[in-house]
């Protein structure tokens, strides 16, 4: 990790350090990604069947799963795995059930104003399946999209080795009521429920997270498809004081660590003593952890900073927004009021987060690249839509009719304000 001490080191390094890595392959990503959606949009699933045998399996030979591989994939599902994903489905329910909106009226005098609230009709979530499936991303995009009521939901992931889906993700998609599921992964898929193929409707929005060349693909048909966000990579900061074990923070670290090569891991601690201690534990940890080489080289960019005091720290984890944000001191309440940029955080040195990211309730799509500074947590509000409601009484209009006519006449929109005059001039 490279480590920091805010007594010797300048506050922009540091806050360089903490900054966005932009050093990508972004251009050749979108070439690529831009090819691969000509492609689909022209040659639909005989381009997707093309696709997937490239990338995910030579074994591929159809796109949607059928009720004989759901069948296959219940009956080979660990009874134990099958009652977290249970467990699980049911906390995330009833965390975001939470969130359900409902519409408003009022009137006054001549006036009736309100807002609609409509689920989306379509919706397609992407789960990954790069280094490992991830069944706990099916229920985290499916289960919002179940309490807001959204009429369909369709799903993609890539295709294993052998040409079929993990049937962990088949059966997390089983429990929300998912019918559209397809072996589809990559750019391709994103593609495919932009624009719909034969097999694969055309959704109205997509969510989830995916490699760089989802992220881009999402990024590209953005406004053909509404799109949750544009994911990075995974991040944690941990907020921590000489309070913190040791322990736990490194093996926090290395949780985050794992996703990928390019995780970011930080922590801001008000303790010398503490940071050397964590370096020590994370190296030892890391020697033993079945990821080795991924950690080892995600950790290597890793950034330590020992601060003055807790304030310190506080400004240092608001600058970075982080995805994932762990407090770890005396008091971690009166932290949690003194945030503004994160996530989700995790409050306590019993709550790590991974608890976050399988089972406990919140969402797991997060904003990451610090844009916790300005978005949020996938949730139930980005699967429905708003509609703002108006209506006015032949009384009621005489009441603001010269509001609105004198902008309109300000603005040059002398048609805007025609409209308005032959109603209170009842001509």
């Amino acid at each position: 990790m490279k480590v920091f001490n805010t007594e010797n080191d300048d506050r922009k390094l540091i806050e360089s350090a903490l900054s966005p890595n932009t050093n990508t392959e972004d251009d050749k990503i979108f070439g690529i990604v831009k090819g691969i959606i000509k492609e689909v949009k022209e040659g639909g699933d005989d381009t997707l069947l093309k696709l997937g045998q490239k990338f995910d399996s030579p074994l591929l030979t159809s796109l949607r799963v059928t009720e004989k591989e759901i069948e296959e994939a219940k009956s080979q599902t660990d009874p134990i795995l099958l009652s977290a994903l249970k467990q699980a489905k049911e906390n995330i329910y009833n965390f975001h059930k939470n969130q359900i909106q409902t519409g408003w009226k009022t009137t006054i005098g001549g006036c009736t104003y309100g807002q609609v609230v409509t689920p989306l009709e379509k919706v397609g979530i992407y789960a990954p399946g790069g280094l490992a499936s991830y069944p706990s991303t099916v229920l985290m995009t499916a289960v919002p999209a179940l309490v807001a009521g959204v009429g369909q939901i369709v799903m993609c992931a890539p295709a294993q080795k052998d040409g079929k889906m993990n049937p962990a993700m088949i059966v997390a998609a089983d429990l929300c009521g998912v019918k559209d599921i397809f072996k589809i992964g990559g750019a391709g898929a994103i593609a495919a429920m932009a624009f719909g193929t034969e097999t694969v409707p055309k959704v109205d929005k997509i969510v989830g997270p995916g490699n760089a060349f989802v992220a881009e693909a999402k990024r590209q048909l953005f406004g053909v498809v509404g799109i949750d966000q544009v994911a990075g990579p995974s991040e944690i900061l941990v907020i921590a004081d000489e309070s913190a074990n040791p322990k736990y923070v490194a093996a926090d670290l290395l949780s985050q660590a794992e996703h990928a090569k390019d995780s970011r891991c930080v922590c801001v601690t008000t303790s010398l003593s503490l940071s050397d201690e964590i370096i020590k534990e994370a190296k030892a940890q890391t020697e033993t952890a079945l990821r080795k080489d991924c950690i080892e080289e995600s950790m290597s960019d890793g950034v330590l900073v020992v601060c003055k005091d807790l304030d310190e720290c506080i400004y240092y984890a608001n600058y970075f927004a982080p995805e994932h944000l762990e407090i770890q001191t005396k008091d971690p309440w009166e932290v949690v009021s003194k945030i503004k940029n994160a996530g989700t955080i995790m409050v306590g040195s019993w709550t790590p987060v991974p608890l976050c990211d399988f089972a406990a309730g919140p969402n797991h799509t997060l904003p990451t690249n610090g844009t916790a500074r300005f978005s949020s947590a996938l949730s139930v509000d980005d699967y429905i839509k708003k509609s703002g409601l108006l209506s006015f009484t032949q009384e009621g209009i005489e009441d603001i009719a010269p509001t609105a006519l004198k902008i309109a006449e300000t603005e040059g929109f002398d048609a805007h304000a025609e409209t308005i005059r032959k109603r209170i001039n009842n001509k």
